[in-house]
């Protein structure tokens, strides 16, 4: 699976307006067609380099959602809601939905993965994405990334 964005290029910049520093929406994110026997799709977009780039001690995420229809192609821009039928889980902020990149210092690298399952996950009650990524073992048919970047304004 291929996933990309119309908010932002592969490996470039986020946009601020997507950033704490801005309005804090949700990026556009759009992926090819799973394979067949996908039965839902999940995604988490994590940043790798908390709290420092230089030194990182932990992944810091930012979005958790599951059990998207298999025939979704894209979450739109501005995004708060899981589309229906599917599931939101928590992220590092401890709320659901997306919370945009705030990064302390330095630029860091903010992970999308889109994920096709061979199963529908149960009610997993607000995972984490350790918790989301102990219920897909196992399940993953298709994996898609999308990286992009971003360090606050005189930071």
């Amino acid at each position: 699976m291929t996933l990309t964005s119309t908010s932002f290029d592969a490996g470039g910049p986020i946009p601020t307006r997507f950033t704490c520093e801005g309005q804090g929406t949700s990026p556009q994110l759009g992926w090819t067609a799973p394979p067949p026997g996908t039965k839902s799709l999940a995604l988490v977009v994590s940043d790798p380099d908390a709290p420092d780039p230089r030194a990182p001690q932990h992944t810091w995420v930012h979005w958790v959602l599951y059990d998207l229809p298999p025939s979704m192609r894209e979450l739109p821009e501005g995004a708060k809601e899981p589309p229906v039928g599917a599931r939101a889980g928590a992220n590092d902020f401890k709320r659901t939905g997306w919370d945009g990149p705030c990064p302390p210092v330095g630029r860091h690298r903010y992970v999308y993965e889109i994920h096709a399952l061979d199963t529908e996950l149960p009610d997993l009650r607000n995972p984490t994405k350790a918790d989301l990524e102990k219920a897909m073992a196992g399940h993953v048919l298709a994996k898609g990334e999308l990286v992009g970047t971003y360090q606050k304004i005189g930071k």
